[in-house]
């Protein structure tokens, strides 16, 4: 399972049982958008290489208001 937790400045981590940060700069970078208009389901895919992406996508700056 990932955990996801986002702040803002990036977003904090946990897949298969490791933790890491991704800064808000490598998510803009990789995505090529502003990050509060980058969804948590692009996260998710930019972490795991089979993600369940159930429910609808949320962008980030939804999810931090």
């Amino acid at each position: 399972m990932t955990s996801l937790a986002f702040d803002d400045k990036g977003v904090d981590v946990v897949y298969e049982g490791t933790e890491f940060r991704l800064e808000k700069s490598l998510i803009e970078e990789a995505t090529e958008k502003s990050y509060h208009d980058v969804t948590d389901h692009e996260v998710l895919q930019m972490v795991a290489e089979h993600p369940d992406l159930g429910g609808e996508p949320r962008r980030i700056g939804d999810i931090l208001d």
